[in-house]
């Protein structure tokens, strides 16, 4: 996603599912992460990332590398903390997005489907989906010029996978290699 592709998809929503999207793209958490978090686990700077719900069930990471601290962007924890304000259950114990029931984690998949989707739709976005969030955490950074190892460290990869799977670069940023090749060689 563009820059102007993210801001759009932030404006779509209201207060949860906004911080379900920017979690995705602004830390590039995966969303058995997202919808996996307790209140324990989020911390002043970071997300502790030690559990992921797969397939509705409380389960391990992914991989070694995904047990991990996830960095959080100063306005995204001021977001977490007005979303704090107006949840039903703190305790440390609790489900930042639980279900209707309280005792259990709000589904991806309905989140997704009742949600999420009907918005991306109406606003153009049918295409994106949270591995599309997830890649364009990595590709934006990247066209920021991130050190590619804190990337990785942030996403739960090593830096082969963030380069060589997640990242893509932007179409303008490959312009301006060829356009100063080009120069480079005097316009022959």
């Amino acid at each position: 996603m563009s820059l102007a592709e993210v801001k759009k998809l932030f404006s779509l929503f209201e207060q949860r599912e906004r911080l379900i999207v920017k979690l995705a793209v602004l830390t590039g958490m995966r969303p058995g992460e997202i919808f996996g978090l307790t209140w324990a686990r989020l911390q002043d700077e970071y997300a502790e990332i030690r559990q992921r719900l797969y397939r509705g069930h409380v389960d391990t990471p992914k991989t070694t590398n995904s047990v991990r601290e996830v960095a959080l962007p100063d306005g995204l924890l001021s977001e977490i903390e007005a979303w704090k304000k107006v949840s039903i259950d703190t305790q440390p114990t609790a489900w930042v997005f639980p279900s209707e029931k309280l005792t259990t984690p709000l589904s991806k998949d309905n989140c997704w489907r009742r949600w999420i989707a009907p918005k991306l739709k109406e606003a153009g976005l049918r295409w994106v989906n949270f591995q599309v969030m997830r890649r364009t955490h990595s590709s934006l950074l990247n066209d920021l010029h991130v050190h590619p190892k804190v990337v990785a460290d942030q996403l739960g990869h090593t830096v082969d996978v963030n380069q060589n799977v997640y990242t893509k670069t932007a179409l303008g940023r490959r312009k301006k290699a060829v356009n100063s090749l080009e120069f480079a060689l005097g316009n022959l």
